[in-house]
């Protein structure tokens, strides 16, 4: 097919937007008009706030080195109406600075930690322009105590603002603000996966008006067209049409749903809508949730995957967190430790910890350590009972299970027995907050998501420990695991820990 056949003149289009797309929720304020006034309003916010901010900064690094005296060396003497002359002009040039590395093209804005990078590399390049402009001209002289405390405060308080600006936008999400309607090209199964991803509009931005199917023809298609309750808008043939009714400002396309010549023709045919952001998916959704790197060699663009799914920001803050909280919880949980050791070790013979053998980051196995729950022969109890060993392999789970001692059932309905995983964690094999934790046999199970599960640390707890524990069917289970993996965040860890885990354990759903 070639691309003249596809490629509709945008002159023959009607203004009027497609139909099947208004009743969806969140739709009736989606067009091209609004997003871009959504936009213009966040970035007039962000301007003033980032300026507000960056004047208490500057101020409050004032205060620290001639108030209270905070100092490297006393190079200086202290002059409010100066520093305030400095503080104007350092806050415009700051922004100017701010602007050229992108803080307020929404490409940037409201996803990943991308934008707080960039701000700490712009706060520095303005540190750096001070200590440039003071260098050349001898008359510019400011305390270096006041510049360093500058660069700090600025850094720490322009992300913390740009945080809370970005909380406050998802919140604006929920009714349709700040949401960009958006069209996948193809229709196959990894299109599904990725509309499905895209459903929380919250945390994604996305509003999937439906697909365009190459797979079908013109005579072929009718307006009731629908892949699993996503409407199918049209062919191939009639794109720029669809885009224009749909008000779509985004155009995701499946490599995979289509041949190399729509692929190459559907790039020229989006070129003549410069409103319109053009993205390809990677072709791997369905196996990999880590991101991707793309090299340039000799002018070929070629992708490499990350070997883990969090960036280096991310394992840092969620490494802190782990840290922070068990070091401050240690104290207060070694009498417990103790009292479940005695209660262990006299209810019935046998070592008090159990060491179950699993798989954690890339694939590395490493000992779990737990409370030991069952008899030291529960094998052979089970034995005696075929039915209740048979649903055991099935399942990996069993209610009313013969190898659970009485101190045993305490343990596991209050989940005191992982209690001994805070030393995984300390030890680094494990995170408060992950997947569930599999043994090496059992990740079979997870077939080619096994890959995506093991980018991770296992966590004490997580979306399957608050959602119901054993009472989830396996499926349900990988399913959790598999959101957890794709969608984290150190808001979904806060979230599960403290808000989530202590009802699920009180509650003790789902605990056998």
């Amino acid at each position: 097919m070639s691309n003249d056949h596809w490629a509709t003149s945008t002159e023959a289009v009607s203004s009027e937007p497609y139909a099947g797309s208004a009743s969806q929720p969140g739709f009736q304020r989606l067009s091209a008009e609004t997003l871009v006034a959504d936009q213009r309003l966040y970035r007039l916010f962000l301007l003033i706030g980032d300026a507000l901010v960056l004047f208490l900064a500057f101020t409050a690094a004032y205060w620290l080195r001639f108030q209270v005296g905070v100092t490297l060396v006393s190079d200086a003497v202290p002059s409010a109406g100066a520093y305030l002359s400095i503080t104007l002009e350092l806050i415009a040039m700051w922004l100017v600075i701010f602007a050229l590395m992108g803080l307020y093209d929404f490409h940037n804005l409201l996803g990943g930690t991308l934008e707080y990078m960039r701000v700490a590399n712009a706060c520095v390049v303005g540190a750096m322009m001070v200590v440039l402009i003071s260098f050349v001209n001898p008359g510019f002289i400011v305390a270096r105590a006041w510049l360093v405390l500058a660069w700090i405060l600025s850094t720490a308080m322009v992300i913390g603002y740009r945080l809370l600006m970005r909380r406050l936008a998802y919140r604006a999400r929920a009714s349709g603000y700040f949401i960009i309607p958006t069209i996948i090209i193809g229709a196959n199964a990894e299109a599904v996966a990725l509309a499905n991803q895209f459903k929380d509009k919250v945390s994604s931005g996305v509003h999937v008006v439906g697909f365009v199917d190459p797979a079908h023809h013109e005579g072929e298609w009718s307006a009731e067209s629908t892949t699993h309750d996503f409407p199918v808008l049209g062919p191939l043939s009639n794109v720029i049409e669809i885009v224009l009714r749909s008000a779509a400002r985004e155009v995701i396309v499946v490599p995979s749903a289509l041949n190399g010549e729509q692929l190459v023709g559907i790039s020229q045919t989006l070129a003549a809508l410069p409103q319109v952001d053009m993205r390809l998916s990677s072709g791997l959704y369905e196996v990999f949730t880590t991101g991707m790197r793309v090299t340039t060699r000799n002018s070929v663009p070629l992708m490499s995957l990350n070997r883990l799914r969090l960036t280096t920001v991310e394992a840092g803050l969620k490494a802190m967190l782990d840290y922070g909280l068990v070091l401050v919880a240690l104290p207060l949980l070694l009498p417990i430790f103790l009292v479940i050791y005695a209660l262990v070790k006299f209810d019935s013979p046998g070592p008090v910890f159990y060491r179950r053998r699993v798989m954690g980051v890339g694939s590395q196995e490493f000992d779990a350590f737990k409370f030991r729950t069952m008899y030291v022969n529960g094998a052979s109890l089970l034995a005696a009972d075929p039915e209740k060993l048979a649903l055991l392999q099935r399942d990996h789970k069993l209610k009313d299970d013969p190898r659970i001692t009485k101190i045993g059932k305490l343990l596991r309905r209050t989940s005191l027995d992982e209690l001994p995983q805070l030393i995984n964690v300390l030890l680094g094999q494990m995170s408060l907050v992950g997947p569930r934790m599999i043994s090496p046999a059992e990740g079979e199970k997870y077939g080619r998501m096994k890959a995506n599960l093991l980018t991770v640390k296992p966590g004490l707890t997580g979306l399957w420990q608050v959602s119901g524990r054993s009472n989830l069917s396996y499926d349900d289970r990988v399913r959790l695991d598999m959101y957890y993996v794709r969608n984290y965040s150190i808001w979904l860890d806060v979230q599960i820990l403290f808000f989530q885990t202590l009802p699920a354990v009180l509650k003790g759903r789902g605990a056998f």
